[in-house]
């Protein structure tokens, strides 16, 4: 049976439902954006569910609050001056028109990231280079932590992307043996990419986020809860 989603609002806070064959209810609150969402049991009624969300209203108040309250860098004028980040660290956009090809260059000397463009484009050509860049680079980074950890976790993804994901840092697709990587994490300190790159291989070995799933973040990568941590405290990014 199809898993069934619908809407409701508890407490004036929207709440997405999703009706699937599991045993226990599931609430989450996802970065970016404070979505919030509960998974519940087919046969569970709406009252039931509206019971179990007014008493973790004040646990889901919390975290909204959190993700609200956290700083956000500029980056939607796509202007010199504004603040984009690359593996933690925050760069000045510079935009500097030039006829040819555009490139995006980053220099560590002077805390800026040199955006070349044609100096007829539009704020839509100047996200759409910077996006491309940071894809680039992020791709690069990702092979050799797949030839660092898979041999260590003793498994092996057969295919591996990136992609933008408004509320994942990455997913697992057990029977594929596929794993997605969010875009965004290129924005974040490398020890985030490695912990959310490590999280989704353990998927190899166990699918659920149960004791023996702990269990091996723990043994393989002890600090995987700091990097969990500073995913959630860090600015969040404006990637338009």
């Amino acid at each position: 049976m199809a898993a069934e989603v619908h809407q409701i609002t508890v407490g004036g806070v929207e709440v997405s439902v999703l009706r699937k064959a599991i045993r226990h209810l599931r609430l989450a609150v996802y970065p970016p954006d404070g979505r919030v969402r509960i998974a519940a049991p087919l046969a569970l009624s709406d009252a039931a569910i509206r019971q179990a969300l007014v008493s973790r209203l004040e646990w889901i108040r919390c975290q909204l609050a959190r993700f609200e309250g956290q700083p956000r860098p500029s980056g939607q004028a796509m202007i010199s001056g504004e603040s984009h980040f690359f593996l933690g660290q925050g760069y000045r956009l510079n935009v500097i028109p030039r006829p040819g090809p555009s490139r995006v260059a980053l220099s560590g000397s002077t805390a800026s990231v040199d955006l070349y463009i044609r100096p007829a484009a539009t704020r839509q050509d100047r996200v759409r280079v910077l996006q491309r860049w940071y894809r680039q680079e992020l791709k690069e980074l990702i092979p050799p932590l797949l030839a660092r950890w898979q041999p260590v976790l003793g498994v092996e993804a057969a295919e591996w992307g990136v992609k933008r994901m408004r509320t994942r840092w990455g997913s697992c697709n057990i029977r594929a043996r596929r794993i997605w990587l969010s875009l965004e994490l290129v924005r974040k300190p490398f020890e985030c990419l490695e912990y959310v790159l490590v999280h989704e291989l353990v998927h190899l070995l166990e699918r659920r986020h149960n004791q023996r799933f702990v269990g091996y973040m723990d043994q393989f990568l002890p600090t995987w809860r700091l990097a969990r941590a500073a995913l959630n405290r860090l600015p969040l990014a404006q990637m338009v």
